[in-house]
Order: structure tokens, then sequence, then C-alpha cells
């Protein structure tokens, strides 16, 4: 069995959160107007999803991490899962190495919203509970917690976000390869070592992110970066432009979704807003 076609069958119950629709079917998407606001503040589940229709909440697709809980906030899986899990085995046998056996799935969690923006302003609060420091290679200092902006599919998209290495960073992805537009130190601290000192982002602390996704007049695209790094006063960190000349060629200028992506980590998330500009 495929993962895809696995993780449909797994994903068999949830507790919608957040603004309802009496009524909503698994495979339908609501209509969201601006500005959408998701407090997490409902008490449920959502499991992983093998596409977006599949996902049983109108407002989100947890396209990869195995769980999503909700109770007063929104949060990755906490900890380890327990052995005789489902999504535990399947993770075990789809990805064993990124996820610990399948003990961690959250080292990979990825939430897209139902949603599609075109020019919109998206931002979030969280708070990271716990690093997961796993032996797969692909933990490093490039991992961290990231909007995702106009996601076409998970190969195409910009990414706004703190890195473990203390790093504010805007990416590109263009047909599965990234593209660094911005980059430059945020967080201060020791320096970076993946065993000595493995992370630099603060534990425990409320913090937020905000992106703005601008279309301008020649056809390139602005991107607007602001982090609070301790839940009040925020710092815009870039405005920086894709022009088309680098950075993978065309800007990508369809309308995409938005949402979350967190590496290697236990994170909480409050007050998701997404807002048409």
């Amino acid at each position: 069995m495929s993962r895809a076609l696995a993780a449909v069958v797994l994903a068999t119950f949830v507790l919608l959160a957040g603004p309802s629709s009496p009524g909503a079917l698994a495979g339908q998407a609501a209509p969201v107007a601006s500005p959408f606001r998701y407090s997490f503040n409902s008490t449920g589940v959502l499991e992983e999803a093998g596409s977006m229709d599949a996902s049983w909440s109108p407002y989100w697709w947890l396209n990869s991490g195995g769980f999503f809980h909700l109770h007063g906030r929104g949060e990755t899986s906490q900890g380890e899962l327990p052995s005789d899990e489902p999504w535990r085995l399947l993770y075990a046998a789809s990805n064993p190495v990124d996820t610990d056996d399948g003990y961690h799935p959250q080292n990979v969690f990825r939430m897209v919203t139902r949603s599609r923006w075109g020019a919109f302003r998206q931002q979030v609060y969280f708070r990271i509970t716990r690093d997961n420091l796993s032996d797969s290679p692909n933990r490093g200092a490039s991992n961290g917690v990231f909007l995702l902006n106009r996601y076409q599919d998970q190969d195409n998209l910009y990414y706004t976000g703190v890195r473990v290495d203390g790093a504010a960073v805007v990416k590109k992805k263009v047909g599965g390869r990234y593209h660094t537009m911005a980059y430059r130190p945020f967080f201060s601290g020791p320096a970076y070592d993946r065993s000595g000192n493995p992370s630099l982002l603060p534990k425990h602390v409320w913090m937020g992110l905000t992106c703005e996704i601008l279309d301008r007049p020649d056809g390139t695209v602005r991107i607007r970066f602001h982090v609070s790094p301790g839940g009040g006063v925020w710092v815009l960190v870039f405005d920086t432009i894709d022009d088309g000349v680098q950075y993978g060629g065309v800007p990508l200028v369809q309308p995409g979704h938005g949402g979350m992506r967190t590496d290697f980590m236990d994170v909480q998330f409050e007050n998701y807003l997404a807002k048409a500009l």
C-alpha cells in the first residue's frame, strides 16, 4: 500500500475546530471570507490525509505529521507516540529515518489551508516546547518554523520563517529546488552546532510570524516578512522582491494556499490569520 493511500485509510476521524460549518462533509472545503481567523480553540484531533480532498476539516489539510491536536490551542504531536499507534507503524515503514522509527511524525509537520489566497497577509503565533534531536541526516541548520505562502504543491511555493541556526529566511521552491531570496541572523546566542547547540530558537516562549505577499504592476512579487520574537513588538526582517531574473525564474503569481511547517520539534500554535490585501 502506498503511503498516500495508507494515509487516507488511517485518517478515519476528526473533530473540527475553530469556525464551524454545520453539515460540512469530508472532502468539502468551506467558503472562507477575508479576514480568516482561526483560533484553534475547540477540542479534537485532525489526522493526516493523503490528499486535500480527503481531509475531514473544511479549512485545513494536514499533509504530513500524523496528528494535529486541538484543546484551546493547536499543536503538533507532543512527545512520542505509543509503539502500537497506527501512525507510528505507518511512519516506521514509510519514513523511519526522519521520524525516529515513527515515534515522532511531528518531525515532518506540514499543514496547509484549503483556501487559496492571492495578495494576502498571513500570521500565526507559535511556541516551541521541545526539540527532537533525531539522528536523521536531514536534521540541520535549515530546520525551523515556517509559513507556507502561495503553495501550489509541495514543490512550488514561498517559505518565510525562522531557522534553528537563529536566522530568518525567505525561500522560493520551484520544481522541488530551493532558492534563498533573503537570509540574515536574527536570534543571538552561541553558534549553532548540530550536537552541542542544536537550536537558537527560544523554548516555551510565544513568538509570531507575519508575511505579506504583494503583486506589483510590473509582474514581480514583493514579500514583506516580520517576526515577533517575544509575542509583542513586530520587527520587519525582510522586504524583498522576486523579480523573475533569479530565484528559479518567474515569480509565483498564481493564488495559492497558506499554512505552516515545522521540522524536528514539538510546536503549539495560536491565532492564525489570513487577510486579503
